[in-house]
């Protein structure tokens, strides 16, 4: 059976849209399963033309362990820009990062930059044509090659791995 008919073309999605529609009704009442069940099953159903390509991810002890870090980096991140945001504006020291990337993967990009501009003081902010390089701004930079190559380590480095390509 081709990928066009399944009734899920994305199990994983689907699965993880029914775990959140009830996580974010805070219920497993009757009517939230079959509701969540019905949306995790069309969604995935009706955007699945929008997934030019099958995904094969690597580790899921990479994916668990970079979602940790992620998670990690959010909080740590939050302390230090209030820290620095509370402070003296003459502290900080703002910056454009050019990030040279080796990732390629459409999903995998997408989360890089979803991950950047997540972690409180730094947002992605274009990506060159060729999509090899990555500009960020940076709301404190002490060494601008020193923040290149932690993201570069621990943001694109992992999703490579997760996307197969390292």
């Amino acid at each position: 059976m081709t990928n066009k008919f399944r009734l899920f073309p994305h199990p994983i999605f689907s699965m993880i849209l029914f775990l959140t529609w009830l996580m974010l009704n805070n219920t497993v009442s009757a009517g939230h399963i079959v509701l969540g069940a019905f949306l995790a099953t069309f969604i995935p159903w009706f955007t699945q033309r929008f997934w030019p390509e099958k995904i094969y991810l690597g580790k899921w002890s990479t994916i668990f362990k970079f979602s940790l870090l992620v998670g990690y980096d959010i909080i740590i991140s939050n302390i230090f820009v209030a820290k620095l945001i509370l402070g003296k504006n003459s502290a900080l020291k703002p910056d454009f990062l050019e990030i040279p990337l080796d990732i390629e993967h459409p999903l995998g990009l997408s989360i890089l930059t979803s991950t950047i501009s997540l972690t409180p003081g730094t947002v992605s902010v274009d990506l060159n044509h060729d999509r090899d390089v990555l500009i960020v701004h940076a709301l404190h930079v002490d060494d601008v090659e020193a923040e290149i190559q932690t993201i570069k380590s621990r943001y694109e480095k992992p999703l490579m791995e997760i996307f197969r390509l390292c």
